[in-house]
């Protein structure tokens, strides 16, 4: 067996992309999907396990992940990486990220954060060491920007690439815009239409409601 640095499809991109998924919804999943593409790369979706910058989830980790693996059934772009779920402690972007370099020490590894989350990048843990672990893809939507903070507008200016192939030619240290479909579906939208006892369909995969896990969002669920 060839280590995982020498097997040709090292040079694809591993990216990863982050969230609580209480529940995870179509938005969710259309986005890893179009930077899968955009990309050519492998998708992780890594579900928080303790946010360090909001309230827990309402969904236990278990439910989650098994609600991950019920959307993510029949397809092999995107897969469930349950790390952080497994990890004490607050999960930060930095460990995951450290424990993955460490895994794949040469393959390009690209964080996908939405352009409100990385403009918010300054007030996470060890934030500019992240770009020595990875690239990083802003998922845009037309007509909506968030405006950098001076700090972030300089790390980033000398970062930026304007094509996807250009993150195949070093394993991180790169910034780069993706526009993406925009579906504004809200996880807390939901959870309150599920507690109402709304019908989710079409918000969420069809798996997912069959699986009758969104039962953990109805009023008086345990």
């Amino acid at each position: 067996m060839q280590p995982a640095d020498l097997d040709p499809r090292s040079r694809r991109p591993l990216a990863v992309l982050g969230g609580t998924f209480d529940p995870v919804h179509i938005g969710h999943l259309r986005v890893a999907l179009e930077a899968a593409e955009a990309l050519d790369a492998d998708v992780r979706l890594l579900p928080t396990g303790t946010p360090p910058h909001r309230p827990p989830p309402r969904a236990s980790a278990a439910t989650r992940a098994a609600m991950l693996e019920a959307a993510l059934a029949g397809q092999s772009r995107l897969t469930l990486d349950t790390r952080e779920l497994r990890r004490a402690g607050p999960s930060y972007t930095f460990d995951t990220l450290s424990e993955l370099r460490a895994e794949f020490p040469a393959r390009p590894l690209v964080l996908l954060l939405g352009a409100d989350a990385f403009a918010g990048l300054p007030g996470w843990h060890r934030w500019r060491e992240l770009f020595d672990l990875a690239h990083l893809v802003v998922l845009t939507r037309p007509n909506h920007g968030a405006a950098l903070p001076e700090d972030l507008a300089r790390e980033v200016a000398s970062r930026r690439v304007g094509a996807a192939a250009a993150l195949r030619a070093a394993p991180a240290g790169s910034v780069f815009e993706l526009a993406v479909t925009p579906l504004e579906i809200s996880a807390s939208a939901l959870r309150e239409r599920l507690a109402a006892g709304g019908d989710p369909r079409w918000l969420v995969p069809e798996a997912l409601i069959d699986s009758g896990l969104l039962a953990v969002y109805r009023r008086g669920a345990p």
